[in-house]
C-alpha cells in the first residue's frame, strides 16, 4: 500500500515538521512494515508554470514531426513576452494549457533546463509530459494538458503536488484493513496520540424499496451488496488534478472519471467498489454461484470458463462480473476518449466471503485490488458509506444528480465478542500492562470494552483478525512497544550439542567447500518438463513425485526427487551470465514416495497430539533422504605460471564423491554403470558396504549429450549425486584419526594384464584383499593397451606401499605381501604379471 503523506495529514493533524522518515519510525513501532519513504519531486526545482499554447508552426525536413510553438507563461519569464518552444508531442493544439519548465530549471533525475538550438530553432525551456516530471502513467503518453480553468503563470509544482513523500508499506496478511488510507490513518493516530478523522463516517440514506432491484442468491457468499444509482453525469468530465495525482502517487493509473472515483474511494476507505453502466444491465442485479462451464469476458478481455464455486454478478443475459474480482466487459463504463459516454450509472459495494474470492482470484490467475482487499478481510460496515462517499464525488465532480433509491441486501450477523482476563496481556508478555492499559489499547483499535477482571471484548467490524484472547493480547503488545519487552536469554541444558548425523552433513559441506565447490540453495520443486529433458524411462522411481496443491508455478508442481534438475538450472543461469568456470554443490531433502503412504490426519489445537496421530501423520508422509550432488564446467583447474590448467571431466565428479567418503572414514567402490541421465560410456556407480554388503552409494560421471543440449548446458559437463543417508548406515563406529608411523615404508609397484572388460575397480580391491595389514595405500598410476599387451587385453599399473607400526619391513616381507596380494588378483580376475 502507498500512502502519501500529504493524503494522509487530511486525517491525522500531524506536526508541521514530521517528515515521512518520522512517520515510518512511528508504524514501524506499531508493528507496520514500512519498507521504503520515496521522495517525489526530490530536487526538482523551478520556474514551472502554467502556460497557454499560442501559436504552432510544424517544422518540415525532418524524420519525426517537430513543432514551433509560442506559449504565453505570464510574467513567470520575467518580460511577459511569449516563450518560444520547440516540441515534438502532437496531443496538444492551440489554445490549450500546458505545463512549461523554463530555462534555469532543474526536473527530476538531476536534469537541468537551458536554452539550447534545435531543430534550426532556438527552444526556451519544454512543454511537459508526465513522465519528464515522474508523476506517473496517466495514459495519454504525451504532454500534460490542463483543465482550461487554470490561470497563466500558476506555479505548476504545487498545482500538480510534485513535491511530496509516499510510504510504501508490506501489508500483511491478517491487517487488511491497512490496504486502505483510513487504516494507515487509524494506526497514525494511535501512534501519535492524535485524534482521528474517520472518512467513512457519513450520513447515509436508509434503504428503501426505490432503488435498484438486487438478488442475493447466496448469502453466504455475499453478506451485504449495496447498491446506488447516479444519473445525469458530464460526458465531459475528468477526474480533477488532486485525484488524478493521488491515484499516481498511490500506484494507479487515471482511466476516467466514474473508475477514477471508485478506486479513489477503494484506496481511502478500503472497500472495493464497481460502476455499472446501466443502459447496459438487463434487468435486475444477481449474486450466485456460476453454473459449471458458463463463460465471462472480463475487463481485461479475457474469456474465462467459470467453475461451479465461482462466485458471480449476474443480470438476465448471465455472469456480468465475477464478484469481487474483476467486471465483464458487457457493463463496462464508456470511454469517452472513444467517442462513447456513459451518462448513468450503478455503483455496487458489497461483501464478500474472503476465501471464496481467494479461491476464485487463484483459480483464474487473476489478481486484483479488489481481490487483494477482498481476501484479506474488509469492514462489511463500510459498504453503506464508500457508496455514498462516491455518490457524492460523482454529483460534485460530474454534475450529477443521485436518485433517491437505496438498495441494501443484508444476511443477519452480530457482532464478534471475546472474553479475556483483564491480566491476559500481562501473561503473555511477562510485563504488568494493568487493566487500565489494556482496555485503552484496545478502545485505541476499536474495540469495545466492558468488564473488571473478566473482560468483553467486542471486535471492530474493519478487524476480522481479532477472534481470540491472544488476537487481543498482541494488539496490546504491539502498541506498547515490542522494544519494552523484557529480554530474557534462555539457558540452554548442558550436554547437548550437534547430533552424529548433523556434523556428518556439515563435515560434507566444509569438505566440498575446500575442494573448490559453491554451494548452491535451491527450490525443493520440480516439473514433467525437466525430468523428460533429464531422459528418464517411464518407469524411473524419479517420475514417482509428490504433487502439491498450491504450487507456486504451475510449471513445477511437484517436489523434487533428485538434487541434479535445481543444480543443472544454476549451472545453466551462471554460465548464460559469463561464468563459464563453475563447480557447484548442494545437500538436502528428496522426497521419494513408496506408495505406502497412508491419508494424512487433521492434528487436533486444543491439545498436544498422541504419539498414534503423530505416528499416523508420519505414515502419510514420503520417504525423504538426504542427498548431495555436485556439478561442474569449464575448466577445474586453471592455467598460470604453475601448469595449463585442465577441464572438468568425469573423474572430477567421483573423486568429489571419495571426498564425501573420506569424511566417513567410509571406502568407495567404483564400478562402470549406464543410468541417466549420464553418458553411458562415462558413468560410474558408486558404492559403500552397509552392514558387510556392498550398496549403491549413488552415481557419478559425464551427463549424456542428449541433456547437455535439452538443458542448455556448457559441453562435457559433469555431475554427482549421492545419498548421504547411505553413508551415514556405513559408518563403522566414531571416526579414527589415522596413525602415523615413524618407520620407512616400502614401495612396490606391480603391472598386471586383465581383459579389457575386467574393471580397474575390481582388480584394486582384490589386490588390497590378498596384501593384508601391511598395505598402507594403493594407487594406479597407469594404463596401457597395445600390441604388446594382446588384443582386448590391457596392462594396470599399481604402486603399494607397505609399512608396519612396530618396526622396519624387510625386501622379503614386502614382496611376500606383493605376491600375496597378485595372487589373490589372478585368482579372482584372472590377472597376469606383465612379462611373465
Amino acid at each position: 500500500m502507498r500512502v502519501p503523506l500529504s493524503w494522509l495529514r487530511e486525517y491525522v493533524d500531524l506536526p508541521v515538521t514530521e517528515t515521512g522518515r518520522d512517520v515510518q519510525a512511528k508504524l514501524v513501532a506499531v508493528g507496520l512494515e514500512v519498507e521504503t519513504v520515496e521522495q517525489i519531486g526530490a530536487g526538482l526545482k523551478g520556474p514551472l508554470v502554467v502556460g497557454q499554447v499560442l501559436t504552432i508552426e510544424e517544422l518540415e525536413g525532418f524524420k519525426k514531426p517537430i513543432r514551433f510553438c509560442t506559449v504565453d507563461v505570464g510574467s513567470a519569464n520575467g518580460t511577459g513576452e511569449p516563450q518560444e518552444i520547440v516540441c515534438g508531442a502532437r496531443n496538444f493544439s492551440v489554445g490549450d494549457k500546458v505545463v512549461v519548465v523554463l530555462p534555469g530549471a532543474v526536473l527530476p533525475g538531476d536534469f537541468a533546463i537551458a536554452a539550447r538550438k534545435t531543430y534550426g530553432k532556438t527552444s526556451h525551456g519544454m512543454i511537459c509530459s508526465t513522465d519528464e516530471l515522474g508523476m506517473g502513467d496517466d495514459g495519454t503518453h504525451g504532454i500534460i494538458v490542463l483543465p482550461p480553468e487554470h490561470e497563466v503563470g500558476t506555479d505548476a509544482i504545487e498545482l500538480l503536488q510534485l513535491v511530496d513523500e509516499v510510504l510504501d508499506i508490506a501489508v500483511t496478511p491478517d491487517r487488511g484493513y491497512c490496504l486502505s488510507m483510513r487504516g494507515v490513518a487509524r494506526e497514525t493516530a494511535i501512534a501519535y496520540g492524535l485524534p482521528l478523522r474517520d472518512p467513512a463516517l457519513l450520513d447515509v440514506p436508509a434503504p428503501n424499496a426505490y432503488g435498484y432491484p438486487v438478488r442475493v442468491s447466496d448469502p453466504i457468499g455475499c453478506d451485504r451488496f449495496t447498491a446506488r444509482t447516479v444519473v445525469g453525469l458530464q460526458p465531459e468530465a475528468r477526474s480533477p488534478i488532486w485525484m488524478q495525482r493521488r491515484l499516481q502517487k498511490a500506484g494507479m493509473r487515471p482511466i476516467s472519471l466514474a473508475v477514477d472515483v471508485t478506486n479513489y474511494v477503494m484506496l481511502e476507505l478500503g472497500q472495493p467498489l464497481h460502476a455499472y453502466d446501466r443502459t447496459r444491465i438487463d434487468g435486475p442485479i444477481g449474486v450466485r454461484r456460476a453454473e459449471q462451464g458458463e463463460k465471462l469476458t472480463t475487463l481485461d478481455g479475457t474469456v474465462r470458463v467459470l467453475d461451479a464455486a465461482d462466485l458471480v454478478i449476474t443480470d438476465n443475459r448471465g455472469p456480468i462480473g465475477l464478484a469481487g474480482v474483476m467486471g465483464g466487459a458487457n457493463t463496462e463504463i464508456a470511454d469517452a476518449a472513444e467517442g462513447a459516454h456513459t451518462t448513468e450509472v450503478v455503483i455496487e459495494a458489497a461483501h464478500f466471503d474472503a476465501i471464496s474470492i481467494a479461491r476464485t482470484a487463484r483459480r483464474h490467475k487473476l489478481a486484483s485490488e479488489a481481490s487483494k482487499r477482498f481476501e484479506r478481510g474488509v469492514d462489511p460496515q463500510a459498504a453503506a458509506a464508500a457508496a455514498q462517499r462516491t455518490v457524492d464525488l460523482l454529483v460534485l465532480l460530474a454534475g450529477g444528480t443521485a436518485e433517491a433509491g437505496v438498495t441494501e441486501v443484508t444476511a443477519p450477523s452480530g457482532p464478534r465478542t471475546i472474553t479475556m482476563a483483564a491480566d491476559h496481556p500481562d501473561k503473555v508478555a511477562g510485563v504488568a500492562y494493568g487493566r487500565e492499559t489494556v482496555v485503552r489499547r484496545l478502545q485505541e483499535v476499536g474495540c469495545d470494552v466492558y468488564g473488571q477482571d473478566e473482560l468483553l471484548v467486542t471486535a471492530p467490524s474493519w478487524r476480522p483478525d481479532l477472534n481470540e484472547p491472544n488476537d487481543l493480547a498482541e494488539e496490546v503488545i504491539r502498541l506498547e512497544g515490542y522494544e519494552n519487552l523484557p529480554s530474557t536469554l534462555p539457558t540452554p541444558p548442558s550436554g547437548r550439542g550437534l547430533t552424529d548425523r548433523q556434523r556428518l552433513h556439515r563435515r560434507v559441506g566444509r569438505a566440498l567447500a575446500g575442494a573448490g565447490y559453491v554451494e548452491a540453495l535451491n527450490y525443493p520443486f520440480t516439473g514433467e518438463a525437466v525430468l523428460d529433458q533429464l531422459g528418464l524411462d517411464a518407469e524411473d522411481a524419479r517420475r514417482r513425485t509428490v504433487k502439491l496443491v498450491n504450487p507456486l508455478s504451475d510449471e513445477e508442481p511437484s517436489l523434487r526427487t533428485t538434487l541434479l534438475p535445481g543444480l543443472l538450472g544454476a549451472l545453466r543461469r551462471n554460465d548464460g551470465r559469463g561464468s563459464h568456470d563453475l563447480a557447484l554443490f548442494e545437500t538436502g531433502l528428496v522426497f521419494r514416495p513408496t506408495g505406502q503412504e497412508t491419508k494424512p490426519v487433521r492434528l487436533p489445537v486444543d491439545r498436544r497430539p498422541s504419539a498414534e496421530e503423530i505416528a499416523a501423520l508420519d505414515a502419510a508422509l514420503p520417504r525423504q533422504p538426504r542427498r548431495a550432488a555436485v556439478v561442474l564446467a569449464g575448466a577445474r583447474e586453471q592455467a598460470g605460471w604453475w601448469g595449463k590448467g585442465r577441464p572438468a571431466d568425469w573423474a572430477d565428479s567421483i573423486e568429489a564423491a571419495r571426498t564425501i567418503a573420506r569424511e566417513a572414514g567410509v571406502d568407495l567402490t567404483v564400478r562402470a554403470d549406464q543410468h541417466a541421465p549420464w553418458h553411458p560410456g562415462r558413468c560410474a556407480a558408486l558404492y559403500v558396504t552397509v552392514d558387510g554388503e556392498e550398496t549403491l552409494f549413488g552415481h557419478a560421471g559425464e551427463l549424456h549429450p542428449r541433456v547437455i543440449k535439452e538443458l542448455h548446458l556448457p559441453e562435457r559437463t559433469c555431475a554427482m549425486e549421492v545419498e548421504l543417508d547411505v553413508l551415514e548406515r556405513a559408518v563403522d563406529g566414531a571416526l579414527q584419526a589415522p596413525r602415523i608411523s615413524t618407520f620407512p615404508v616400502a614401495t612396490q609397484d606391480v603391472a598386471l594384464v586383465v581383459g579389457q572388460e575386467v574393471p580397474a575397480a575390481d582388480v584394486e580391491r582384490a589386490l588390497h584383499d590378498g596384501a593384508g595389514e601391511l598395505l598402507e595405500s594403493l594407487r594406479l598410476f597407469d594404463v596401457f593397451t597395445g600390441e604388446q599387451i594382446g588384443e582386448g587385453r590391457k596392462s594396470l599399473a599399481y604402486a603399494l606401499r607397505f609399512r608396519a607400526g612396530d618396526r622396519t619391513l624387510t625386501v622379503d616381507e614386502a614382496s611376500a605381501a606383493r605376491d600375496a596380494a597378485v595372487a589373490l588378483a589372478a585368482e579372482r580376475t584372472g590377472a597376469v604379471l606383465r612379462g611373465a
